[in-house]
């Protein structure tokens, strides 16, 4: 936090109530990256509690037991990736992760890039194609054979491409990458 210029009270202090608890139970959010997210999340999330739904390291690396853990939410989820290069990146979602025949969602989704560098990626009306689950991965974003960022059933492999959904850059440094750490958290 000092690298940041923040010191400890002026960043808990910015949180609505119960977020300074995200950095002590979180494996990959920093109070920086909690911050910057705070400012981009949708008017009905503030003043929500964070709850860790799902965590790799935790709960394993398996998608089904990552769609059952969701499967009795309705609030929007919050997919944070800490990749094998040590880049943190993810994924806002409208809806919780399930298993669908097509995409759904709504233009709330976004994805973001948190280290090295803070970027998000809004909606551009391009298409619909926000969240997609299958049995052997989920997708988010998409256009042209590109998904924004997709990753496997074991919750391991992943790849990030630009897609016209939100009109982003890669997240990761490579557009393969290995998922160190998963996790994922609801609103409540």
């Amino acid at each position: 936090m000092e690298e940041s210029g923040l010191n400890p009270t002026q960043v808990i202090d910015s949180y609505p109530d119960g977020l300074d608890n995200i950095v002590e139970i979180s494996q990959i959010l920093e109070a920086s990256h909690v911050s910057e997210l705070c400012k981009e999340l949708p008017p009905r999330t503030i003043a929500r509690s964070w709850q860790l739904a799902y965590s790799t390291s935790r709960h394993g690396a398996s998608l089904k037991s990552l769609y059952r853990k969701l499967s009795a939410t309705d609030s929007p989820v919050l997919i944070v990736i800490k990749d094998e290069l040590d880049e943190t990146f993810g994924a806002f979602l409208s809806h919780p992760l399930r298993l669908s025949e097509t995409f759904y969602g709504t233009g709330e989704t976004f994805l973001f890039m948190l280290h090295p560098r803070f970027k998000c990626f809004r909606w551009t009306g391009e298409n619909s194609f926000f969240i997609k689950g299958d049995l052997d991965s989920f997708a988010i974003g998409g256009g042209s054979g590109h998904f924004g960022l997709w990753v496997d059933e074991n919750l391991y492999l992943g790849r990030s491409s630009p897609c016209y959904t939100f009109n982003n850059c890669c997240l990761s440094q490579t557009d393969d990458f290995r998922v160190m750490e998963l996790e994922v958290w609801t609103f409540t």
